[in-house]
């Protein structure tokens, strides 16, 4: 794998204009996903050059400027089980009626495109004959079990572009776009419960890295510190740890 340089602080950018809307410089207008949701009040992600943050919209302005300048003075964010310095004087300018907003910390991955595609599975990726078939059979007579555990309950719950592991016949597991722009894209991975364990998460990643709707995209994967299924997958394909993000809500 290519060591660290100074294009992972670019890739944390391309990952911030991904993840979120941006509205003016700094500044998050929500969610960047299908659902169009709210967004967190405050992001930082960094790599070991440095890092990159965003306030929400609705977050004051000169609570905003405070943030977005203690930002800039925060040492690079990259290390994995750590908080940013000034963490507490994030946590005190956002505090609202006394209640200390939530944490949650992130590792970002790298993820290269093409990855190889191993097993004898079959595999279906949206935009294919097979997917059109797929998604015409879920109009005609319903969601199939295995991704209604999973809440999928309509075509438009399969953020594309996706691609589907089956097992037998059955949706094992489904690597989708969980945020989508025109530079980069944000893995989202579900494996049915029964399914879980047996590698189909890694097989659904490497074959979603070859998509061609993601062939000039940057793609990431970012996961929960002590997510143990995500650490799986990272382990199987190898993946290069780009930095940590963390985010501020109510």
């Amino acid at each position: 794998m290519k060591p660290p340089d100074r294009a992972d602080l670019a890739l944390v950018a391309i990952d911030f204009r991904t993840l979120f809307v941006p509205g003016a410089p700094g500044r998050i207008l929500r969610e960047n996903d299908p659902d169009r949701s709210a967004g967190p009040l405050f992001w930082l992600g960094g790599s070991a050059q440095g890092n990159v943050a965003g306030v929400h919209q609705d977050v004051d302005d000169a609570v905003a400027a405070e943030l977005l300048a203690l930002s800039r003075s925060e040492p690079p964010f990259h290390v994995p089980a750590t908080l940013p310095l000034h963490i507490g004087r994030y946590e005190r300018l956002l505090a609202r009626d006394g209640a200390v907003p939530r944490r949650d910390l992130e590792v970002t991955y790298e993820l290269p495109r093409n990855l190889p595609v191993t097993g004898d599975d079959e595999l279906v990726s949206s935009g294919s004959a097979a997917a059109l078939r797929f998604e015409a059979a879920i109009a005609e007579g319903g969601m199939p079990e295995n991704l209604v555990v999973l809440k999928m309950r309509e075509v438009g719950d399969l953020w594309p572009p996706w691609c589907m592991l089956l097992c037998q016949g059955e949706v094992a597991s489904i690597a989708f776009a969980a945020r989508l722009s025109g530079e980069g894209a944000e893995l989202g991975l579900a494996t049915v419960p029964k399914f879980r364990g047996r590698g189909f998460a890694a097989l659904a990643t490497a074959a979603w890295s070859n998509h061609p709707a993601l062939a000039s995209r940057a793609l990431f994967y970012s996961a929960a510190q002590d997510n143990k299924a995500s650490r799986r997958v990272i382990e199987r394909l190898n993946l290069r740890r780009i930095g940590t993000s963390l985010r501020l809500d109510v």
